[in-house]
């Protein structure tokens, strides 16, 4: 069995047996799509739905928007024979891993449930909330996916309070 593991804003389309698309998601979200006629699938991981409005983003951060990473993915797909209104969708993530940082999870599980009604495609399983950790394993091939929490959950963690005065550094 071959394992392809991907992370934020990446996707990846295959349509050869198996191989298993792999991902870690906290607030983020895993959309697997598979065509079962051409037996093609694919996965991408995208940290939030869409740019602010009048936001300016370059392309390269593009990829960390679900409108953007959901495009990708379905192109890809159809390039390796998917049809559109064959394709059937699983959702994953979106859980609220740190507190004080708003919605984001239930966010992004929401622009995922729009995107994929606005494009009409089938929803299978859907996997999504709660304040831990996943692992999503896909297997492409076959349109089988699996959500499992990590075995150490990650605690919800509070943001850092404002330093007065101070800097942050980041690294």
């Amino acid at each position: 069995m071959r394992r392809m593991a991907i992370i934020q804003g990446e996707q990846l389309a295959v349509a050869v047996p198996d191989t298993v698309i792999t991902t870690l998601l906290g607030s983020c979200i895993a959309v697997c799509l598979y065509d079962q006629v051409a037996r093609v699938g694919g996965m991408n991981h995208f940290l939030l739905g869409q740019p602010d409005k009048g936001q300016q983003v370059s392309t390269h951060d593009m990829q960390r928007y679900g409108v953007h990473a959901m495009e990708l993915l379905i192109n890809a797909m159809m390039q390796k024979g998917a049809a559109r209104p064959r394709l059937r969708a699983h959702i994953y993530g979106g859980a609220s891993i740190i507190a004080g940082l708003g919605a984001i999870g239930t966010d992004n599980a929401e622009f995922a449930r729009r995107f994929i009604a606005t494009e009409g495609i089938a929803v299978g399983h859907t996997d999504v909330g709660g304040t831990r950790a996943r692992k999503v394993e896909f297997l492409a091939y076959e349109g089988k996916a699996r959500s499992t929490f990590v075995v150490d959950p990650v605690p919800i963690v509070k943001a850092p309070a404002p330093v007065d005065g101070g800097d942050l550094e980041l690294f």
